[in-house]
């Protein structure tokens, strides 16, 4: 039995390769598979000059605007006391204004299961100054 070289030669010449999808799609969902599973979703600085301390405040440092009180809504907000004091008069439409200098210096601290704010003003600002009732 002889083999026949040239024949098996035309065979291959006229094979074209081909690309079989579905071990191809199966490894490419295994991919991207694996590359959901090992990254790492964090919040992107804005400022780049963040220090880590992980406060949890929101970075009203490098806003474009001139306001001076920036809006914070919370679903069925009831409650909000600016050191010590019951500020809930000020709150509109399950918001309330606060002072750009209290977002900066002060604290912030929304409990969304009280539905309330309690805020720490810097010194030297009354709990009038700190929030303001929305437009």
């Amino acid at each position: 039995m002889a083999i026949d070289i040239k024949r098996h030669k035309e065979k291959m010449n006229r094979d074209e390769p081909e690309i079989k999808l579905v071990p191809f799609i199966d490894i490419l969902f295994t991919l991207l598979i694996f590359l959901v599973v090992t990254s790492t979703f964090g919040a992107a600085s804005v400022t780049g000059d963040d220090t880590g301390t992980g406060t949890g405040k929101p970075n009203m440092t490098d806003t474009t605007g001139d306001a001076e009180y920036y809006l914070l809504p919370v679903a069925g907000l009831q409650k909000v006391v600016v050191n010590g004091v019951d500020m809930s008069s000020e709150i509109r439409g399950n918001a309330v204004g606060v002072h750009a200098r209290v977002l900066d210096q002060g604290d912030v601290q929304i409990k969304t299961s009280e539905h309330a704010i309690y805020i720490q003003a810097p010194s030297g600002m009354t709990p009038q100054e700190a929030v303001h009732r929305p437009e």
